[in-house]
């Protein structure tokens, strides 16, 4: 059977700062506790790399991932979307709220997205009216959605990109409380939200491979996206372990792909699949903000596994370093950087992660 290779990364944050370089910026006002304008992260990120020319063009934020990807030639690319897309004025009284203009939406476009992740703690940030605009705007221009939709039923749907062969890649995605999801965004029978579950029990487990079960057929490449856990910290919390253990015991699910923290951590390779803890942000406004230097949070991962009939075969990791709000190739002592760090903290799931001579940086079982 045809190899399948996919590109997965963490945080897409397209919304605020990064929004507001875009062709289309929304309404800058903020209502977080030091910044009221969402311009103001562009004059930070300015301070520490140099002026920006705005507004920029649809591909701008992509880089040097733009070309990288392209060689690549992934089958299908998932990204967790951490930003409504909308113009709703509806905002969360929650801290920090993210949205991108509508008419930005070509720059997932441009980035060729074939899966949106919603099941986050900021799509609904403009409320559920900011919801269902951002529904509308991925799905006016043939982006699939997973994890938020119109009822519990919608949301709970697996987002299917179509590949070579009449093949499918399904992504069940699923957001929970420890990413700072608040209960009221649960998607219910007759209310909007987010696929959320409860806790990482075995029951929780067991209902998700229920709905796996009822979807896939045969030939599905079955992704589990889940937006767990904190920001910060390398530190991974048993229940994660078990609970993507679980997922991966039912033989049909090939990879965990895990999100919400702010840098990459633990990979796993687990019989023969692929569990990726938390991927980090791919994509933030974040250059001007200090604190947690130490787990640099300016550089971003880009995740590109291949699979033979749901196993892994190969999982290549690009770098990137987040500059003036755009993916520039990292220097090869920020590669190297990443490299120990994950194969540290991936050395007690049993795998390593190596940078060879020409730079191409992979893991494998230990």
């Amino acid at each position: 059977m045809r190899t399948l290779k996919l590109f997965v990364c963490g945080d897409v944050m397209t919304g605020r700062g990064v929004d507001q370089i875009l062709a289309h910026p929304s309404e800058p006002t903020l209502y977080e506790r030091h910044v009221q304008s969402a311009g103001d992260y562009v004059v930070l990120a300015e301070a520490i790399n140099g002026p920006i020319r705005r507004p920029v063009g649809p591909s701008y934020v992509w880089g040097d991932a733009k070309a990288d990807l392209a060689r690549r030639a992934p089958d299908a690319r998932i990204i967790n979307l951490e930003t409504a897309v909308t113009a709703s004025d509806d905002w969360e009284p929650k801290g920090i709220n993210y949205r991108m203009h509508p008419a930005n939406v070509d720059i997932l476009e441009t980035g060729q997205i074939d899966c949106c992740v919603l099941s986050n703690n900021h799509v609904l940030d403009w409320g559920r009216g900011g919801l269902l605009e951002t529904l509308d705007a991925l799905r006016s221009r043939g982006l699939t959605c997973a994890g938020a939709g119109t009822d519990q039923i919608e949301a709970a749907r697996p987002g299917v990109v179509s590949v070579r062969d009449g093949r499918r890649v399904l992504v069940f995605a699923f957001g929970h409380s420890s990413s700072g999801i608040p209960p009221a965004w649960r998607a219910t029978t007759n209310r909007s939200g987010v696929n959320l579950i409860s806790d990482l029990s075995t029951r929780s487990a067991e209902r998700v491979l229920d709905l796996v079960a009822v979807q896939r057929r045969p030939g599905d490449l079955v992704v589990v996206s889940l937006h767990w856990g904190g920001n910060w910290g390398h530190q991974i919390p048993h229940s994660h372990v078990e609970f993507a253990h679980r997922l991966m015991d039912a033989d049909f699910i090939s990879l965990v792909h895990g999100h919400s923290s702010h840098h990459p951590k633990s990979v796993e390779i687990y019989r023969n699949r692929l569990i990726l803890y938390g991927c980090g942000d791919f994509l933030n406004d974040y250059e001007g903000i200090r604190g947690h230097r130490r787990y640099r949070p300016d550089l971003a991962v880009a995740y590109l596994p291949a699979f033979v009939e749901g196993h892994l075969t190969e999982l290549e990791l690009l770098v990137y370093r987040i500059e003036r709000f755009r993916l520039r190739r990292a220097s090869r002592d920020d590669a190297r950087w990443i490299v120990a760090t994950l194969d540290e903290i991936s050395d007690p799931f049993g795998t390593r992660i190596h940078i060879d001579d020409q730079g191409k940086i992979t893991a494998a079982p230990s």
